[in-house]
């Protein structure tokens, strides 16, 4: 049964959709223009969420991506901090939501850049899992709970080795019965590229997987952002916070060029100046390289939501690698008409409906709970 207030989820084949089959008689992309329509895109797949219809005092991708950001009221939660000192002499700091027990489904949560465990979207997602009886942890990268990580290293999109770590920590210490990960944006890559470079290892580990907003195409991300004044107005943001961090840890940083990190306005400006260097790639060009998950997406073993808006303004669903994903059963792709970057905001100004955070919780609740799955 669902919980109190949460509807019955349909079953698969049930959303009235237009779907269109390719040449290899698989089901591929055709987005629906019907206002608030979406998409799941292979008819195998259990699971068919909810019709996300967006807020109409909410029009447009600028719209929902602030309103994401400023309206999402975090649910009061209460949690626990616990501090995990990490094998090379740092530590990562989880917050554990009240109600998680070992031994139980459990569910990681990873944030986005300069975000953390305690984002309005991560205590949401963490309160929606509460309703089935899921478990929550969340990882809050190095620097990112609220006091600078020891070491000079830091967080970025490609660090997949404190996720594996964290992973192993839970599986001795919470010995869940078993495991899914929800990853927004920058976690999202860093969930997607984890999972392609572990393959059936990680599917030896983990159950489900639901990544939202992910850009997984860092370099193009990263000049699509350039090419807007919305675009150099998230950035200018989220840049201003990442030289913070730098100038609080310069006496750490040898051969750090401070005046040039800033100076960046834009973020390949800034992983050319600081991230780069100070993580081990020869450049901002070589990072994206190396970090963005969609070359990869082939290689992923795991069941795994992709949701994602038609109109994200930092990487647009056109821009996804449709190839590789519809080539992999493993991954179900769900993608809106509007929603903007983790907004995905409904309803009304007194009563906002979080979509995004009640289908994740639904899908992830239906794979890591006992019984058949249309009992959920």
């Amino acid at each position: 049964m669902a919980p109190p207030g949460q509807a019955r989820p349909r079953a698969a084949g049930s959303v009235g959709s237009p779907r269109a089959t390719n040449a290899n008689g698989k089901i591929g992309l055709t987005l629906n223009h019907e206002k608030g329509a979406t998409l799941p895109v292979d008819a195998s797949c259990a699971f068919v969420p909810a019709a996300f219809r967006p807020a109409a005092w909410l029009p447009g991708a600028h719209a929902q991506t602030i309103a994401g950001r400023l309206l999402r009221r975090p649910h009061r939660m209460r949690l626990a901090r616990v501090r995990v000192d990490t094998p090379d002499g740092d530590f990562l700091d989880l917050d554990v939501t009240a109600g998680t027990r070992a031994g139980r489904p459990l569910v990681l949560l990873l944030h986005g850049l300069e975000g953390s465990a305690r984002r309005g979207y991560a205590l949401n997602t963490c309160a929606a899992l509460a309703e089935w009886g899921v478990g929550a942890i969340g990882l809050n990268f190095r620097g990112c709970s609220g006091e600078p990580n020891r070491l000079a290293r830091s967080y970025h999109s490609g660090e997949t080795g404190d996720l594996a770590f964290v992973l192993g920590w839970l599986q001795r210490n919470w010995a869940p019965s078993r495991i899914g990960i929800i990853g927004f944006s920058l976690g999202g890559n860093v969930l997607l590229k984890w999972l392609a470079e572990e393959a059936d290892g990680a599917a030896s580990r983990v159950r489900a997987c639901v990544a939202v907003s992910v850009p997984c195409d860092l370099a193009e991300c990263a000049a699509r952002m350039e090419q807007s004044r919305m675009g150099r107005f998230y950035m200018r943001r989220f840049i201003t916070s990442l030289i913070a961090k730098v100038e609080a840890k310069a006496a750490r940083l040898e051969g750090i060029d401070l005046p040039r990190v800033r100076r960046a306005r834009t973020f390949r400006e800034f992983d050319d100046a600081a991230t780069a260097p100070i993580h081990g790639f020869a450049d901002a060009r070589d990072y994206y390289a190396r970090s963005s998950s969609g070359p990869l997406l082939g290689a992923v073993r795991v069941e795994t939501l992709l949701v994602h808006a038609e109109d994200d303004p930092f990487l647009p669903a056109s821009a996804l690698p449709w190839d590789r994903i519809r080539s992999n059963p493993c991954l179900q792709p769900v993608v809106t008409e509007a929603g903007g970057h983790v907004g995905f905001i409904g309803g009304t100004p007194r009563n906002p409906h979080w979509w995004l955070e009640q289908q994740a919780a639904l899908y992830l609740a239906q794979r890591l709970l006992p019984g058949p799955r249309s009992a959920r």
